[in-house]
């Protein structure tokens, strides 16, 4: 599951970084406010990578989704990607349990084919 979400976290990182390209050009916000949220969404991104084995971490991936998706209030494309990557999220979740619970059975299967390997 960990590599599935760090790529998915990985791609939001640069996403958040564009999307303040695109929010500078608006004149009701300062250059100050804009990185100061891509900042701190472009830190928990990559800081959620090294956390993703920890507790909560999957569900601040989900704060973290959601933020995207209300970005698009201030960039409106934000909304079709914040979704977008809001999917990618789940599929990462979702799918990356069903690999480690594959490989976790693959392991205990070969353990009990050989014993003396343990």
């Amino acid at each position: 599951m960990r590599t599935l979400c760090a790529s998915t976290l990985i791609g939001e990182f640069f996403v958040i970084g564009f999307a303040g390209l695109v929010a500078m050009k608006n004149p009701d916000l300062t250059q100050g406010a804009v990185w100061t949220v891509c900042g701190i969404g472009m830190l928990v991104s990559v800081l959620l990578c090294g956390m993703l084995s920890r507790p909560g971490a999957v569900q601040l991936g989900w704060v973290l989704q959601i933020g995207l998706i209300l970005s698009g209030f201030v960039v409106p494309a934000m909304f079709v990607l914040g979704a977008a990557f809001a999917a990618l999220w789940w599929c990462s979740v979702h799918y990356g349990r069903r690999i480690d619970a594959i490989k976790a059975r693959w392991a205990e299967q070969a353990r009990a084919a050989s014993p003396d390997a343990v």
